[in-house]
């Protein structure tokens, strides 16, 4: 992890105003913020680790744990939620074995709920990676995540 986290501060003077670019970047390398590089990133920049704890747990953009390879958003905007947002995350949770806010030890899943993912005329919806999927239903999420695929 050093040898990365060096390689992104070559391309930085160690300032406090680049710790969110710095964060970013990190994230980008590694998936989430590792507790070890927040450390790091504190000397790096000369700023407390409570400094930049405070910025990240700010940010939603950033995690402290990393997600699966299929990380699964339910929209919980106005729209989805009339809809059946939350029958769609309870189907989803009971079909892959993972709660909102986890992720699956096999690294396979992990689920959270967002304000919006900006297709309301398509909701209830999910964004799985990047692919929106639409007009859910608990059938639907049956047959998006096969038992097959399920998590155990």
């Amino acid at each position: 992890m050093n040898e990365q986290l060096e390689r992104i501060y070559s391309n930085y003077q160690g300032k406090q105003e680049e710790l969110i670019p710095i964060l970013q970047r990190v994230q980008e390398t590694f998936g989430y913020l590792p507790e070890g590089a927040i450390a790091s990133i504190a000397r790096f920049a000369r700023v407390p680790e409570a400094n930049v704890y405070a910025v990240a747990t700010f940010y939603a953009q950033f995690r402290f744990s990393p997600i699966g390879r299929n990380h699964i958003m339910v929209c919980r905007g106005t729209s989805c939620q009339v809809r059946g947002a939350p029958r769609i995350l309870e189907s989803l949770e009971k079909r892959i074995g993972v709660r909102e806010g986890e992720t699956s030890k096999d690294l396979e899943y992990s689920v959270e709920t967002v304000a919006c993912i900006g297709a309301c005329g398509l909701s209830p919806c999910i964004m799985v990676n990047k692919k929106v999927e639409a007009k859910l239903s608990p059938r639907k999420i049956a047959e998006l995540f096969p038992a097959k695929q399920a998590a155990e």
